[in-house]
């Protein structure tokens, strides 16, 4: 019991981590120095081990790794729609 309370402990710790370092990107407003491939490989690492943690029936793993997975997809969308305002924000020179 002592095992899997320190399994979820520790789940929580990373999550609360990563989403705070992910409302620190919304809440800042800026995609710079921030890359997407950061959230590409998040989600790519998250979704295999999501999968793997289900086949080998490993709860704590299961549900860490897929709010991994959701907080990666949520800061991609976050960066997304942050350089495209960005982008609306920045003159074009060729227009001026």
């Amino acid at each position: 019991m002592r095992t899997e309370a320190l399994g979820w402990f520790s789940s929580l710790v990373l999550v609360l981590t990563i989403w705070t370092q992910v409302f620190k990107l919304w809440k800042s407003g800026v995609s710079q120095g921030v890359s997407k491939w950061l959230f590409v490989g998040q989600i790519t690492a998250s979704t295999g081990f999501t999968v793997y943690s289900m086949l080998v029936h490993n709860w704590v793993f299961v549900v860490t790794n897929a709010l991994m997975l959701v907080s990666a997809l949520v800061g991609m969308v976050i960066v997304l729609k942050l350089r495209r305002a960005e982008r609306r924000c920045t003159p074009d020179p060729a227009r001026a």
